[in-house]
């Protein structure tokens, strides 16, 4: 294997003010190989490729190529072009409303003089030698979004690309899309250049890869060949987490009587984000969960509950009455709260101070042109301040100047003060200290047994198992199972997650 290796990265180290990005990560990629690069959320996937294609300077480590003896020095993504590295992201960054033979030459050659019935001639062989079904002349936005990853590629195979990068190419596509995708990039293979495939989606992983590397808190966990590595331990690669360390584990269970009522119940809810058609019911005073992996759905599922995306499908039921939620202020009036997964995009507002961010949620349920006095507000904030122990001088402080965990009981201080019936928590203890964490569990369990109901998403297992009584478990934006009583296990979950049944099942 070692003369059909086309790219070496050894000992690659990264550093951030304060994190340790990348610690001595190896990487091989051979010709004509599709390899799949994984790992969760802070894993390291991309910083790793944002050094391969010199959007950041590594701090040690070497990358070498093959056909050139010394190791290179890829200094930014032009440099990494000009080596044969190219990147097809997610987000397609051609132009649509430029043809498809435009898109594939912008950039390049000489615009004093262009021959177009050269160029779409060029073009339409290329095409046609991939098998990508479109034409040369036809406008990039009106092809589909799989055809347009497919025109990226073709760009990046006729600069004399070795290296092929797809990043999440699959993630807006449908099945037939990413069959379409799938063809072109076993063609690529068969031809020779070397394929980095990086995805959420475990089923694409085991239908085109045949190697995957794992890293996990910026380190490599090991390199594996496809047939050696089955899913429910890539999974556990992933997490970090050992399928026999179950019994150390201690959490509360709070079994939820089969006759409870139920707070709320949606059949057939769908979302313009991608989430397919799903069932979803939770009781009065139940906390459940939803878990898988990211870009399993979990957000997405949450967000169509609350109305945070468009829906696109279903019927919803709260307190056992047909309701309409379309938007989230429509969720708030039926007494649903959530704080989002993340809290400095979609949670706070930091140019506003720690009360002004409390009482926003109760505020809008008033209505803007009602304003609380000034001593309500600051009645309300402190009572909340004092109640969660967020640390900040005054109820008048900028919330920018809050540390994470502080920010983080700000918004569920403002989801609190609505004094709701059902909850939702997507990744409330994500980069926070242990304390606060410890914390927030307990008041979830609290507000449980004051009969509130919460759904809580965290990717730390182990506080699923603390917290909830129930799980939802998530792949490729499905349910694929629901677990509670003693089926609630680490080795149950990544089971579940992998789609395999447990040696005692």
């Amino acid at each position: 294997m070692k003369n059909d290796i086309v790219l070496s990265m050894s000992g690659i180290c990264k550093r951030f003010p304060g994190v340790l990005a990348l610690q001595n990560v190896d990487f091989t990629l051979c010709k004509g190989e599709i390899h799949a690069l994984m790992g969760e959320n802070g894993a390291g996937k991309s910083t790793l490729v944002k050094v391969l294609t010199g959007v950041y300077q590594k701090d040690s480590g070497q990358i070498k190529l093959a056909g050139i003896d010394n190791e290179v020095a890829i200094k930014s993504p032009q440099d990494a072009q000009n080596l044969g590295i190219s990147t097809v992201y997610q987000e397609i960054t051609l132009c649509p409303n430029l043809t498809v033979a435009e898109n594939m030459f912008i950039g390049r050659g000489n615009y004093s003089f262009i021959n177009w019935r050269d160029t779409h001639k060029k073009a339409s062989d290329i095409l046609k030698k991939l098998n990508i079904p479109t034409s040369a002349t036809r406008q990039l936005g009106t092809c589909s979004l799989a055809v347009q990853q497919m025109v990226a590629v073709a760009r990046a195979v006729d600069m004399d690309c070795k290296v092929l990068i797809l990043d999440e190419p699959t993630s807006s596509l449908d099945e037939q899309e990413v069959e379409l995708l799938f063809s072109l990039m076993r063609d690529l293979k068969s031809r020779g250049v070397g394929i980095i495939f990086i995805t959420h989606f475990l089923e694409q992983v085991y239908e085109i890869c045949d190697r995957i590397t794992v890293l996990r808190n910026g380190e490599l966990v090991g390199a594996y060949n496809i047939n050696e590595l089955p899913r429910v331990e890539l999974i556990s690669k992933m997490m970090g987490k050992e399928l026999d360390d179950l019994s150390k584990l201690q959490h509360r269970k709070k079994e939820i009587p089969e006759n409870a009522p139920y707070v709320y119940e949606a059949s057939g809810l769908s979302s313009a984000e991608g989430t397919k058609p799903f069932n979803f019911e939770i009781h009065k005073g139940e906390v459940n969960g939803f878990t898988g992996l990211l870009g399993s759905g979990r957000s997405e599922s949450v967000r169509a509950i609350f109305g945070a995306d468009k829906i696109t499908g279903g019927k919803v039921k709260i307190n056992d009455r047909l309701a309409k939620i379309s938007k989230p202020k429509d969720a708030m009036k039926y007494g649903m709260g959530y704080l989002p997964e993340d809290r400095k995009q979609d949670g706070i507002i930091d140019e506003l101070s720690v009360r002004d961010n409390i009482i926003l949620a109760l505020q809008v349920m008033k209505g803007f042109f009602r304003p609380f006095s000034k001593s309500e507000a600051e009645a309300f904030a402190d009572k909340y301040i004092k109640l969660l122990g967020i640390k900040t001088a005054s109820s008048e402080t900028p919330i920018k100047s809050l540390s994470g965990g502080n920010q983080q009981k700000a918004i569920l201080a403002r989801w609190l003060l609505t004094n709701p019936q059902y909850l939702i928590l997507d990744e409330p203890t994500r980069g926070i200290d242990v304390g606060t964490k410890v914390e927030i569990q307990k008041l979830v369990l609290k507000l449980a047994e004051d009969g509130v109901s919460v759904t809580f998403i965290s990717s730390e297992i182990e506080e699923m198992l603390t917290t909830c009584s129930r799980l939802i478990v998530m792949r490729d934006r499905k349910i694929v199972g629901e677990l509670k009583g003693e089926d609630m296990t680490q080795a149950k979950i990544m089971h579940t997650i992998a789609g395999e049944a447990t040696h005692n099942d």
